[in-house]
């Protein structure tokens, strides 16, 4: 991960998205770290195909001193596109706040996600909603500080 630069870091394609991550960034992690109350990170991830670094702002919730974060795509019939490039890549940098670190990210069993779940709906219970509006499993990572 030695070539990561924040700074060079390729924005979503997605203006909600990107609006969001440049404001929370600017702002060193003071401004547009929520989305409707809910606690977002922002998750710079290496492109499955281009190699280069891409930024997406997640809702997180803690797991002890790990955070977790869902694929849940809004509840869409498909996955994220973060989602493939981190588990093929899954060195990923995050940003809670002003903190910056590198983690690991690693897809949840069912058995934790199971655990979990909780923990998530606490933050944002609309994550249930989403689950039973698709027919696919929507994956849970947790994020492990490297």
């Amino acid at each position: 991960m030695s070539d990561y630069d924040p700074s060079t870091v390729k924005p979503s394609p997605n203006p909600r998205v990107r609006d969001q991550a440049a404001r929370y960034e600017e702002s060193d992690g003071t401004e547009d770290t929520d989305m409707n109350g809910s606690p977002c990170l922002l998750l710079d991830y290496r492109g499955r195909v281009s190699g280069d670094w891409r930024r997406t702002v997640l809702i997180y919730a803690e797991d002890g001193d790990t955070l977790l974060i869902v694929a849940s795509n809004s509840g869409a019939d498909r996955h994220p596109a973060w989602f493939a490039s981190v588990e093929t890549h899954p060195e990923v940098h995050v940003r809670v706040l002003a903190e910056r670190f590198a983690a690991r990210a690693e897809v949840l069993s069912p058995q934790e996600k199971a655990r979990v779940w909780p923990l998530l709906l606490a933050v944002f219970p609309r994550y249930e909603e989403y689950r039973r509006n698709t027919d696919r499993d929507i994956p849970v990572l947790r994020l492990t500080r490297a």
